[in-house]
């Protein structure tokens, strides 16, 4: 890669760098369950490293690769008897994830000697010497060994424990000139985790207390001891505790012996005889068949534990103990959870004085792997240190995240997903991340600018070349567009008929999962008139909340539905209930549409919403087919969606028409138009004003009938062959249109006004070729009959949503009023 411009003088960028290298080791670790590929990938890397290394007879550059991502440390260590010191040079530092909570418990595993003990598990790593950084590369890697082999298995498993890593790591205590400030501190802490082991076992004592299998905090048993001795016995017999529940024998009153018998379901009819001696007898053969009374149970059983002998004095004695002995021990659990803490916050605190802050490093990237040992997906996280923000980099997508986001994804414990490797940064030099600056202009030099001459200059004529192609490629389209649109507008004129038929295989309600059309403005609309019916009620059982919120919501859509608003606001487009209301729909159509909109799935996000969207789809399940009619049910849903897609058809017409696209203008206005009549067809609030849309329609032929007259007054061919293509294709076929209903007075001046133009050239002089097409042309525009040949299938609409829907009818209809119209 270096040797392709050796004349430079000038590295390459450190972007470029980072980001080959983080591509090479992302695929890397992505390979290493293959040992083979995996020794590969090493050899490559060793290969790359020495071309990039300079021989030593001679001065070249220095290596780029080497300086950004390699560092020393020393190694010091104890053998047989002897000192050593070994300066090893690194790249991925390679650390342990199995046992460890942090980043840092996993550094201190992999660089200090013994025994590593870990205040968050029993594990612990061992070396067999020290380690100490001398020399820290700028882009520092953390290779997170999150494999280990089961023997048992005999495969590999992935670790999926949680590792936690900051975003700013400071590696003072890594360092090789601070080993001695380290290991006083590590000695301290150690000192400080012991004590902290005592202290946590002493605290357990009390939390678990007792020799049996079962134990409890002393607190509570203290507690439970002196509510046991505060209790008052209270003796009763259980054939008493029986009897005391059902009437005396002496008087019986009349409604309980049915009340009884009712409950058990026995008729009134077979209820024995009220008179005494028949209860005495009844009560009698009751007591004989008693479980109770063979069993043959202590008359005297207490009601609850409770001492059966205690004098005041003793129970004073003892209460006055078990209170000083409760508080003593609340007293030395809290002193020992005061000091557990104290000594947590001191050792998280050890090396946050500022000598020990001065080497940080901020992390850059991320790499993530979500799956098991033997598959799965990887993706990457990086920070762009202009936008300051991070990245999400997948297969075909990059995408805004947060550190939130990468949290939940790379710590691990969760789920499957967790990181493999970290990329940190050093944080003091600029030039990592710092922009370069024209020295003219002092502006930051951006994209090819940043680029060596060399490459500059090769990237430039390779642009231009594209640039050419470009225009080669646009001069084909140009050839082939109105072509195109011909073919589109000839699959639409096959039958005014499909129009309608087509409904059957029409868009779904687009962007819009259930019919009632739960954007986020109407989810949000929704959770609101939950809450204010829940405030509004003391019940707060779902049914209550639900029938209320209902009300509310029908209030508010029948005063939005009686509102007299401008023609930029039109409130059936924000609910279909709206378009309900003002069309008089069935009561029961309406009222299954609100249960869907609080029944939406969507809501079972939110949890103040979940148990009525509950409550509000038992209440659906329930309906019966007679209760509503399923086939009304579905046209009125259909309709509201027609009524939609006209509306998006108006808007996409009115919006090409301003833009003078007439063609593309006219398909859809035409396509408006037809469902709009049949929607009116129906009722008179069912579609839009008729006359608008009517009007535009009418004002987009004439206009395409101008642009044809001027294509074909030009005299050249090609012109002449476009103007007559436009006729031929959508005035021709589309004026019957205009003639259909003999009522519209406009419409057949304008279909007079087009004819007239064209036969105002019979009388000029022209060439003997216009001659002859005019000639063949004229019968088709005056003898069109008022047939209708229908469209194929409508143009197809894009996806949008309610609000954009909304928002681009008001800014259409805005538009069009300041507007003249035209003598509309």
């Amino acid at each position: 890669m270096f040797k392709i411009y050796p004349e430079t003088k000038r590295s390459i960028g450190i972007c470029l760098l980072c980001v080959s290298f983080g591509i090479y080791l992302h695929f890397l670790l992505v390979l290493k369950g293959n040992m083979l590929i995996h020794q590969e990938q090493l050899k490559f890397l060793r290969m790359l490293s020495n071309q990039m290394t300079p021989s030593r007879d001679e001065e070249k550059p220095k290596n780029p690769m080497v300086e950004l991502f390699y560092g020393r440390f020393l190694a010091v260590g104890v053998l047989e008897g002897k000192k050593f010191e070994n300066t090893e040079m690194f790249g991925q530092y390679p650390l342990q994830v199995n046992g460890f909570k942090d980043l840092h418990e996993c550094l201190e595993a992999a660089m200090i000697e013994g025994e590593i003990e870990s205040l968050h598990s029993e594990n612990s790593g061992k070396s067999g010497q020290e380690h100490w950084f001398t020399e820290l590369p700028p882009v520092l890697t953390f290779e997170l060994s999150r494999f280990e082999f089961n023997q048992a298995l005999g495969r590999p498993e992935k670790i999926h424990n949680k590792l936690e890593f900051p975003q700013v790591l400071y590696l003072d205590r890594y360092m090789h000139r601070n080993r001695e400030i380290t290991r006083i501190k590590r000695e301290e802490i150690k000192r400080l985790k012991d004590y902290l082991t005592v202290l946590q076992q002493r605290l357990e004592r009390y939390l678990s207390y007792g020799s049996g299998p079962k134990r409890f905090p002393l607190v509570d048993v203290l507690q439970y001891a002196l509510e046991f001795a505060s209790s008052k016995p209270v003796c009763t017999s259980p054939v008493d505790d029986i009897d005391a529940s059902s009437p005396s024998s002496g008087s019986v009153p009349s409604q309980t012996l049915p009340s009884t018998t009712d409950q058990q379901g026995a008729p009134s009819s077979e209820l024995p005889s009220t008179s005494p001696a028949s209860i005495v007898a009844i009560s009698s053969r009751s007591v004989i068949h008693k479980p109770f009374t063979q069993s043959r149970i202590p008359p005297d059983l207490p009601m609850h534990p409770a001492p059966r002998h205690i004098t005041e004095e003793e129970l004073s004695v003892l209460e006055s103990c078990l209170h000083r002995w409760r508080t003593e021990i609340e007293n030395d659990t809290r002193d020992l959870q005061e000091s557990i803490s104290r000594i947590h916050r001191t050792i998280e605190l050890m090396y946050s004085d500022k000598s020990m802050i001065q080497v940080p490093y901020r992390l850059h990237a991320v790499l993530v792997h979500e799956g098991q040992a033997n598959a799965g997906h990887y993706w990457a996280y990086i920070f762009d240190h202009r936008e300051n923000r991070w990245m999400k980099y997948n297969d075909i997508a990059v995408t805004k995240s947060s550190w939130e986001e990468l949290v939940r994804d790379s710590f691990g414990g969760y789920r499957n997903a967790s990181a493999y490797c970290l990329m940190y940064i050093n944080d003091k030099p600029q030039f990592l991340i710092q922009e370069e600056f024209n020295k003219e202009t002092g502006q930051a030099l951006v994209g090819i600018e940043t680029l060596p001459p060399d490459l500059r200059d090769f990237v430039e004529e390779d642009n231009q070349r594209f640039e050419k192609e470009l225009e080669e490629w646009d001069a084909q389209l140009a050839q082939k567009a109105l072509q195109e649109k011909l073919l589109a507008s000839q699959k639409l004129r096959e039958s005014e008929s499909s129009v309608t038929t087509a409904q059957a295989g029409e868009p779904e309600y687009l962007e819009q999962p259930s019919r009632s059309d739960f954007s986020k403005h109407l989810k949000e609309e929704t959770i609101r008139i939950i809450t204010k019916a829940s405030h509004e009620h003391e019940d707060k059982s779902p049914e209550t909340v639900l029938q209320s919120a209902i009300k509310l919501e029908y209030s508010r859509l029948v005063k939005l539905a009686q509102e007299d608003t401008p023609p930029e606001t039109d409130y059936r487009l924000h609910h279909v209930v709206v378009y309900f209301i003002q069309n008089q729909a069935p009561k029961k159509i309406i009222e299954k549409t609100l249960l869907e909109q609080f029944g939406d799935r969507n809501l079972s996000f939110d949890e103040r919403c979940h148990n009525i969207m509950k409550v509000a789809q038992a209440k659906i399940e329930m309906i019966k087919p007679e209760e509503v009619n399923l086939e009304e049910y579905e046209e009125w849903h259909q309709d509201y969606r027609k009524f939609r897609e006209t509306t998006m058809y108006l808007i996409i017409g009115l919006e090409n028409f301003q833009r003078e696209s007439y063609i593309d203008s006219l398909l859809f206005l035409i396509c408006a138009y037809q469902n709009n009549k049949e929607l009116l067809s129906k009722g008179p609030y069912r579609g839009h004003d008729e006359e608008l849309i009517s009007h535009y329609r009418r004002e987009c032929l004439l206009k395409l009938n101008e642009q044809a007259a001027e294509l074909f007054e030009s005299g050249e061919d090609r012109e002449v062959n476009n103007g007559l293509i436009i006729m031929n294709e959508f005035i021709v076929p589309f004026l019957p249109l205009l003639l259909v209903d003999e009522m519209e007075e406009k419409d057949i001046l304008a279909v007079e006004d087009m004819r007239n133009r064209w036969c105002s050239y019979l009388g000029q002089e022209m060439e003997s070729n216009l001659q002859e097409k005019l000639t063949d042309f004229l019968p088709k525009l005056l003898d069109c009959s008022t047939e209708i040949k229908g469209f194929h299938e409508p143009p197809k609409l894009p996806p949008y949503s309610t609000h954009e829907l909304c928002e681009r009818f008001a800014r259409i209809m805005l538009s069009l009023s300041r507007t003249p119209a035209d003598g509309r």
